[in-house]
């Protein structure tokens, strides 16, 4: 049995939810988030909760069962307050720009690097902070991630891209006799 999955999730004000033919739709005064679902698992939607129910049992349709839950929380969430992340672009001339759609990263390399936003994704860069928000988490942290990824933090000085709650391990480095 899955805790997750056998949580009553609550639907807002101001918010809907609707079901058809495995097609989940939530609707906030965000936006609209649209995910399809498997028809092992059925989601019931009355008056204002929604529960999920696995149609049989088996390991598999089990784990399902607490990953749908938590993709409809993520959903009711996300259409009432936005996700946000934000890294923290640590070195000497590393920066961070955002220019019309794309985000300018100088990491050290010999090349500017220039990434581009995805859509529905809002980007801000002040000084050495990059904030990413979207109501679609799994958008804002593959984004998140992809740009942590160009330049992950060393363990010697802590240059680099890391999360704004991420904690550097740092090494000593050589020391002279």
């Amino acid at each position: 049995m899955s805790r997750i999955g056998k949580r009553i999730l609550t639907i807002p004000e101001k918010t809907t939810a609707t079901i058809a033919n495995g097609v989940f739709t939530v609707k906030g005064p965000l936006g609209e988030l649209t995910r399809t679902f498997k028809s092992e698992v059925e989601i019931k939607i009355d008056n204002g909760t929604i529960t999920l129910v696995p149609v049989r049992t088996s390991l598999e349709i089990n784990a399902l069962w607490g990953t749908y839950s938590a993709h409809v929380n993520n959903m009711i969430e996300g259409v009432n307050k936005a996700f946000e992340k934000k890294l923290i672009v640590e070195g000497i001339g590393f920066k961070s720009d955002v220019k019309g759609t794309d985000l300018h990263l100088a990491l050290g390399f010999s090349h500017p690097i220039k990434l581009a936003i995805p859509a529905g994704l809002k980007v801000t860069a002040d000084k050495n902070v990059i904030t990413v928000s979207g109501i679609d988490v799994e958008k804002v942290g593959q984004f998140v991630a992809k740009v942590r990824s160009l330049k992950k933090p060393e363990p010697y000085k802590g240059k680099g891209v890391r999360y704004d709650n991420e904690v550097v391990r740092r090494k000593q480095g050589k020391k002279s006799v």
